[in-house]
């Protein structure tokens, strides 16, 4: 099964409406939705507008792959659990954010594995039909002791 997930904050009604297309010629892929308060409704795949905190564990769990705006959480958590994760940003200029920061967390995130970063309705096409081939991350807990040194001796040197 695959979830999509737009957040809470703000509609992203291109996105949904490439994957319900998308959906309309794969129908035997399960896909779930969570869409937002978006104008446009889905003919092709289940959705709701929101989810509450068990709810979404529970459609996020059953999923194999994600498919999310290019929001922290998202990427994060499907990281963690190993899941594939397609991410779409928002594009201020198309009014669908107040900024671009979304273009930048994919910039920082596209080199990580199971992290597969589409700019475009062509690139997020051509991604979802190579789906079977798809493998998620593996990010850990934990961060990289590297990082966790460098704060240490920052808080060291600064005491």
């Amino acid at each position: 099964m695959i979830f999509l997930t737009v957040g809470t904050q703000l509609p992203f009604d291109r996105f949904v409406e490439i994957i319900d297309s998308w959906a309309a010629t794969n129908p035997n892929i399960e896909i779930f939705a969570q869409i937002g308060e978006g104008q446009y409704q889905p003919k092709h795949m289940q959705y709701c507008s929101f989810l509450d905190e068990a709810a979404y564990k529970q459609e996020f769990d059953k999923a194999s792959l994600v498919l999310a705006h290019a929001a922290m959480g998202s990427i994060i958590t499907s990281l963690i659990a190993s899941k594939p994760v397609i991410v779409f940003p928002r594009i201020a200029a198309l009014g669908e954010h107040r900024n671009e920061h979304q273009l930048a967390t994919c910039r920082n995130f596209e080199s990580l594995d199971g992290c597969y970063v589409t700019y475009d309705k062509s690139q997020l096409l051509s991604t979802l039909d190579d789906v079977t081939c798809l493998k998620g991350g593996s990010l850990g807990l934990y961060a990289n002791p590297d990082l966790l040194n460098c704060i240490d001796n920052f808080i060291s040197a600064a005491g």
